[in-house]
C-alpha cells in the first residue's frame, strides 16, 4: 500500500495508519494524592505535555503553590514515562499581579485560570467581581500570559444550557474590548456560539474542544435514564452544538485545539444524589479522536488539532517525538475503570466500537 505524505502527516492509503507528532492536552485535571498517582500514567502514556488545572483544595494560587504541585506530579510519574506538566495559577480576587509576573518569568507557569464562583468543581475560590482582578489581567496582557476561561456565568436566573453564550456576551467580549492585547483561551467550548466567536476573534483568541463534547449531546445524559458518567460542566448541549464543535475541530483552523478536560472522580462521587461533573477520557482520547476525524473525512487535519495548533498559540515548539495509530479489524479494548486507592474511576464509554489503536 503506497505511502502518502502531506503537512507532516504520514499515512497509508486508504488511511489505515497515521503518525502524528506526540500530542499535548491543553486542559487536564490530575487532582492530587492517590488520584494523581492513579490517573497520571493514563495521560503520560500518550501526551508529551498538558496544561494542568489548578482547582485543588486549597487551589494553586501562587508561584510557590505551582512549584510544589509540579514537584508532586513529577514524583508521581512512572520512571519510564516522559511528561512535562505545564502549570497554571487559579485566579482569585486576592491574586498578586507581581507574583503572576514572576510565575510567568519562571517559565513554569504558562497561564492563569479564571473560574467564576460556583461554575464547576472546586470553583468556590473563584472570581465574583471581574473589576477586582483587573490589575492582574492588565499585567497579563502586558507580558503576554494567556488567560484560560471557564466560560459560564453562574447567575441562577440563567438556564444552565445558556450559560456559555451569556458569558461570551456579558463577560468575555467586554473584557476583550477593554484589553484587546490579552491572550485568551476559551476552554472546553460547547456551543455553536462559542465556536463562531473563537473563529472570529483574531490571533489573541483560541478555544479548546474536549473529546467527549465531540461525541455526546444532552440526550446521551438524560434520555432513557440519567447517565452520571456523561455529566460534565459545561454540560453537553443540543445536537446542533455538537455538530458545530465537530465542524470547528475538523476545520483545520488554528483557532481550535485539543483540551480534553479529562476530569477523574471516583464512582461513589459520580453515582450520587448530587453527582460530580466530569468525564474521564485520558485513557482513550486519541482513539476516539481518530474515529471522529475519520467520520468527518478529516483525518489529515487531526495533526493540527492534536499536535500543532496548541503549541503555536502557547508559543512552544511542537514535540519532537511521534505517536502512531493504526486502524484494525478488531475494536479497541480499554479498561472500564481505573483503580485508585480512593476508589474506581470510570473511563468514558463512547457507546460504539472504535477501531483506531494507539501503538505502543
Amino acid at each position: 500500500m503506497p505511502l502518502e505524505t502531506g503537512a507532516g502527516l504520514r499515512y497509508l492509503r486508504p488511511m489505515q495508519a497515521i503518525t502524528l507528532p506526540r500530542p499535548d492536552d491543553w486542559h487536564l485535571h490530575l487532582r492530587d494524592g492517590a488520584m494523581l498517582q492513579a490517573v497520571l500514567p493514563e495521560t503520560a502514556r500518550h501526551f508529551a505535555r498538558a496544561i494542568i488545572m489548578p482547582n485543588l483544595v486549597p487551589p494553586v494560587v501562587t508561584l510557590a503553590d505551582a512549584t510544589a504541585y509540579r514537584e508532586r506530579i513529577l514524583a508521581a510519574l512512572p520512571g519510564e514515562m516522559g511528561f512535562d506538566p505545564l502549570m497554571t495559577l487559579y485566579l482569585t480576587e486576592g491574586t498578586d499581579p507581581a507574583d503572576v509576573e514572576r510565575a510567568a518569568a519562571s517559565g513554569l507557569v504558562k497561564a492563569v485560570k479564571l473560574y467564576p464562583v460556583g461554575a464547576t468543581t472546586n470553583s468556590h475560590s473563584g472570581v465574583r467581581d471581574l473589576a477586582k482582578v483587573m490589575p492582574v489581567l492588565e499585567r497579563m496582557a502586558a507580558i503576554g500570559l494567556p488567560l484560560c476561561t471557564h466560560g459560564e456565568v453562574t447567575d441562577p436566573e440563567v438556564d444552565i444550557f445558556d450559560r456559555e453564550a451569556v458569558f461570551i456576551d456579558t463577560v468575555l467580549d467586554p473584557l476583550r474590548r477593554r484589553l484587546p492585547e490579552l491572550r485568551v483561551v476559551m476552554e472546553h467550548i460547547t456551543t455553536e456560539e462559542g465556536a463562531a466567536y473563537a473563529a472570529e476573534g483574531g490571533e489573541n483568541l483560541a478555544a479548546t474542544i474536549t473529546t467527549h463534547h465531540l461525541i455526546i449531546n444532552r440526550n446521551h445524559i438524560l434520555a432513557g435514564g440519567i447517565r452520571p458518567h456523561y455529566y460534565c460542566l459545561p454540560v453537553a448541549k443540543r445536537e446542533k452544538h455538537r455538530l458545530a464543535l465537530r465542524r470547528a475541530a475538523t476545520s483545520g483552523s488554528p483557532r481550535y485545539f485539543l483540551g480534553t478536560d479529562s476530569a477523574p472522580h471516583v464512582d461513589a462521587l459520580k453515582e450520587h444524589a448530587c453527582g460530580c461533573a466530569g468525564c474521564f477520557t485520558a485513557t482513550n482520547t486519541l482513539s476516539l479522536l481518530a474515529h471522529v476525524f475519520e467520520e468527518e473525512g478529516a483525518l489529515d487535519r487531526l495533526e493540527g488539532f492534536a499536535s500543532r495548533n496548541g503549541p503555536a498559540f502557547y508559543r512552544l515548539p511542537v514535540n519532537a517525538g511521534e505517536i502512531r495509530l493504526e486502524k484494525r479489524a478488531e475494536p479497541c479494548v480499554w479498561p472500564a475503570k481505573i483503580v485508585s486507592d480512593t476508589g474506581p474511576v470510570t473511563v468514558f464509554d463512547p457507546g460504539f466500537p472504535v477501531y483506531w489503536h494507539v501503538l505502543p
